[in-house]
């Protein structure tokens, strides 16, 4: 039997919901508090979108922190930190529950339009989306690139599982609310909680498989901390150098762009394999400052000249730069590491820009003479 508390709940939510809220792409799960703790409207409004990952999930024991399962859903992300409805009233949406290595392009298009549209409402502070870490760091660059917004737009996750000891998912999913419903959180961008820290969706990356401090950036910075749970800036609001937002209104499926790992004796075949496969784009992770091999550079010089599609040049280390070569072949990727170079490459591929266009966007990145 469905409860009267369950049948509020989901009136309520889709009262809420704005007829061009693709009702097809998520439905609601839970809004803004329930029968027994009505809507304050003296709290901002945030927005859970969850996609599954370690936050959302639980071992066979409380010592467990490998060989876990997802399965959590939103509504249970949120009632184990009750303290949450203290700072907003609570939406949440179920895109997805799978661990992170499994998000793809539906989904992450399926969160850029859902983001778009729920913060055009004038009742919304900001939205949270938990994720899984793996690839946490290469969602967030794509929401930082494609969802047009001043208002906060927090990515976190956890790294031990929902039943270890010591979990960190709720103390961080508490954060995220509070930066989301934060004034403080303005004019950021996409931002990742996890561990205290506040870092740019833009600098920051997963640098450690298996410790709780393992998201930052190591030459940009940390943008702030949480100091008793109060979200703390080092800097005013700013733009990061290069960015550039995409309207991906009208996109439903993303340009192939593959990534090829360079190495010592890095078989040159690759770049024929990936391109017979149906890559669009190639992006490899150089050695050094994005370099190659003599054979593999030719080959990869060879497959472009035949083919015309674009390489961009990036780096396998985890940080640095790669700069740009006058008459390359390839493209230099700056700053971008290849992970978030390619989901760059994708989007412009996807919204048909030319290589001259491809160009320009990544030289905006590149030191000013």
């Amino acid at each position: 039997m469905i409860s009267a508390v369950h049948v509020l709940a989901l009136f309520t939510s889709l009262a809420l919901a704005s007829p061009v809220e693709l009702p097809h792409l998520a439905a609601p799960l839970f809004t803004r508090q329930d029968i027994q703790t009505p809507i304050n409207a003296s709290l901002p409004n945030v927005t859970i979108f969850a996609t599954g990952g370690t936050i959302a999930s639980q071992g066979s024991s409380n010592t467990q922190t490998v060989g876990y399962q997802v399965g959590l859903g939103v509504q249970q992300l949120v009632d184990a930190v009750p303290e949450i409805l203290n700072i907003s009233n609570i939406a949440g949406y179920q895109i997805s529950n799978v661990d992170s290595g499994s998000i793809n392009e539906t989904i992450s298009l399926k969160l850029a339009h859902l983001i778009n549209v729920e913060l055009a409402k004038p009742e919304i502070t900001g939205v949270v989306i938990t994720h899984g870490t793996d690839t946490l760091e290469e969602t967030a660059f794509f929401l930082e690139s494609t969802v047009n917004s001043t208002k906060p737009i927090i990515i976190v996750g956890a790294m031990r599982p929902a039943t270890a000891l010591s979990a960190d998912g709720p103390l961080n999913l508490l954060q995220a609310v509070t930066l989301a419903a934060s004034p403080a959180g303005m004019n950021r961008g996409t931002m990742i909680t996890l561990n205290d820290r506040i870092g740019s969706a833009f600098y920051t990356t997963k640098n450690n498989a298996n410790t709780l401090d393992t998201f930052f950036s190591t030459e940009a910075g940390q943008l702030g901390v949480f100091i008793n749970q109060v979200p703390y800036f080092f800097f005013a609001p700013s733009e990061p150098v290069g960015r550039t937002v995409f309207n991906v209104s009208e996109v439903s499926d993303l340009a192939k762009v593959d990534i090829l790992y360079a190495h010592q004796d890095m078989d040159p075949a690759l770049f024929n394999a990936s391109i017979a496969a149906g890559a669009e784009g190639i992006v490899y992770a150089g050695v050094g400052a994005g370099g190659l091999s003599r054979v593999a550079s030719l080959a990869a010089e060879t497959a472009y000249n035949a083919t015309g599609i674009p390489m961009v040049a990036s780096h396998r280390s985890s940080d640095g730069f790669v700069p740009s070569t006058e008459g390359a072949f390839t493209i230099a990727s700056g700053f971008y590491n290849p992970q978030k170079a390619r989901i760059l490459l994708q989007l412009m591929l996807s919204l048909e820009y030319t290589e001259t266009d491809i160009r320009e966007v990544f030289a905006e990145s590149y030191p000013l003479p």
